[in-house]
């Protein structure tokens, strides 16, 4: 090859040497570019994410607090509180909760009268037979937030495993801007319950957090009642205004408790773990174990009147004698 001919191909070179060198570097920057902007659209992404989380759960603090044990700790302390040996709750039998609970109403007079007098009662009302599939049917109406409620739940998953079967059922707490903040409970929300004696329905009004500010706004919708449900918490659980206080539990139209009966409080809860209550509701000479079991012992002695005492295993004679209580 001549000189001219290496002369005139050398600029050619350098232009494709060039040419690619610049194809390289743009290239680079679109990589770069594309880096940046996946990094952007990740950040973008996650914030986005949780905005809605915060949207959906209403703005409020779901959890100030932990919720309670979860897979085999659930699962332990679920069966210490659904299989606690008759010897103990017999021990209990009605333990310190005074007479002046137990009341008469059968009239709506008579219901206005101590709902008035009363914050909390358990009270014969007697009215048309409340029932589902030919059972009788228990009805729960409470909220998540509500500490009295979250009282109250460890004493009816004890009296109704006596009767039946819960499957799903979840811890839980109060409220953590209440009174009596993050009392220990669980959740009816999302169990299921199946008994040959009763039917057990539950409705759990609000979640335990708030919307907009966690300390003043309302608390979440979380279940809303049926007609029918409102007029029964009308007629036993008159209250103020639109249904009375929660907890409220209807006996088959046979009974209604209201609220929690001393010494059952929220109060004797306080700063216990899940664990702690479940093994207090075990050893019958403990505060607790006095006052939810007892609390059991009654909702059960009231069960045991709509079942004609069936099954025996429930319905012992210490439980019986606790039916004459009731009966008015």
């Amino acid at each position: 090859m001549g000189k001219a001919s290496r002369t005139k191909q050398e600029p050619d070179r350098r232009a494709r040497i060039a040419a690619q060198r610049e194809a390289q570097r743009r290239a680079e920057q679109r990589r770069r570019i594309y880096l940046a902007g996946g990094s952007i659209l990740v950040v973008v992404i996650v914030v986005i994410a949780f905005v809605l989380v915060k949207l959906n759960s209403g703005g409020g603090t779901a959890a100030a607090s932990s919720n309670g044990p979860t897979g085999a700790a659930l699962a332990s302390v679920t069966k210490q509180v659904t299989d606690i040996p008759s010897s103990v709750t017999d021990q209990v039998a009605g333990g310190k909760i005074p007479a002046a609970f137990f009341v008469d109403a059968k009239t709506s007079s008579a219901v206005s009268s101590i709902s008035t007098s009363m914050g909390s009662y358990f009270a014969t009302v007697d009215g048309p037979a409340l029932t589902e599939n030919g059972k009788p049917e228990v009805l729960f109406i409470g909220s998540e937030y509500c500490p009295f409620c979250a009282a109250q739940r460890w004493a009816m998953i004890n009296a109704f495993s006596r009767f039946g079967t819960f499957s799903g059922l979840t811890t839980s707490h109060s409220s953590s801007s209440d009174s009596y903040p993050n009392t220990p409970t669980y959740t009816f929300y999302g169990s299921t319950y199946t008994s040959k004696y009763i039917a057990f329905t539950s409705v759990e009004l609000q979640h335990n957090y708030r919307t907009g500010n966690s300390t003043t706004g309302d608390y979440v919708t979380l279940q809303t009642p049926t007609a029918a449900q409102n007029t029964i918490m009308a007629d036993y659980d008159p209250g103020s205004g639109d249904g009375g206080p929660i907890p409220f539990i209807d006996f088959g139209n046979k009974y209604a408790q209201v609220g929690n009966i001393s010494p059952l409080t929220p109060q004797l809860l306080a700063g216990k773990t899940w664990a702690q209550v479940a093994t207090a509701m075990n050893e019958p000479t403990s505060a607790i174990g006095q006052a939810e079991d007892a609390n059991a012992n009654y909702e059960t002695a009231a069960i045991c009147v709509l079942t004609n005492n069936q099954p025996a295993t429930a319905c012992t004679p210490t439980i019986q004698k606790l039916e004459a209580t009731l009966a008015k």
